[in-house]
């Protein structure tokens, strides 16, 4: 039976995450693996230099423990899939990538909101990646929504979808469609009142998933990992 492994960096998204996975994926076995200092750490600079390693780690166990790829969950560490994949020998997915794929082809006009701005960037490079891959220019506004992970991480969804909420109907009148940088805002989504399509990532990078696994990692999802894993140079570390 086919294992995947589900990385993620705070354990509210590791529910709705792994539910989503096994109703798309109903012959595969989920094992989810947590670092929840991880996002934390990335504004840490004492710390931050920590991460791409223990995210190798991370993938490491995974693969030790039978699974046949990693998804990471977090845009936060989208942008080390690459150098993980590379390390532990193991397919490294990004769950937002399908999102960006979306996004650009929605339209020109993108807004990107985030709560941390350690997921921000990331989402718009890796939007920015993706117009490239399709030849498309786009135009990206974004914000940190102040307040919003501040009352998640405290348990009040309820104010965190109301921030969320607020903040998409204030950037739709100048956007084509608005993406959603973290998969804990998803809930907020359904809370807006606005016409232009609002994009969040577990959905579509689930399905993509599914359809890799499908298609049994061709190309170019096998680039990156088809060399043997070295542990004395464990490659992308470099990172650090």
């Amino acid at each position: 039976m086919t294992r995947v492994a589900l990385l993620h960096t705070g354990a509210v998204v590791i529910g709705p995450i792994a539910d989503r996975a096994r109703a798309t994926i109903p012959d595969a076995t989920i094992v989810n693996y947590l670092d929840d200092r991880i996002v934390a750490d990335l504004g840490d600079p004492e710390r931050a230099a920590s991460v791409p390693e223990r995210l190798i780690d991370l993938a490491s166990a995974a693969l030790a423990g039978g699974a046949d790829a990693v998804m990471f969950t977090c845009s936060s560490i989208s942008h080390l899939a690459a150098a993980t994949a590379q390390a532990a020998g193991i397919p490294v997915l990004r769950i937002d990538e399908a999102m960006a794929d979306d996004a650009v082809r929605t339209g020109t006009r993108i807004a990107v909101l985030a709560t941390l701005p350690t997921t921000l960037v990331p989402t718009v490079v890796l939007l920015r990646e993706r117009a490239a891959l399709a030849g498309a220019s786009v135009q990206i506004a974004e914000e940190v929504i102040e307040g919003a992970f501040a009352a998640v991480s405290s348990g009040d969804r309820d104010s965190h979808d109301r921030l969320v909420a607020a903040a998409i109907e204030r950037h739709a009148p100048a956007a084509d469609v608005i993406v959603l940088a973290q998969a804990s805002m998803a809930s907020a989504a359904d809370a807006a009142h606005t016409d232009v399509p609002v994009l969040t990532s577990v959905a579509p990078g689930i399905d993509r998933l599914r359809s890799i696994l499908d298609a049994g990692f061709d190309a170019p999802f096998d680039a990156g990992f088809d060399a043997p894993f070295d542990a004395g140079t464990r490659p992308g570390t470099e990172l650090r």
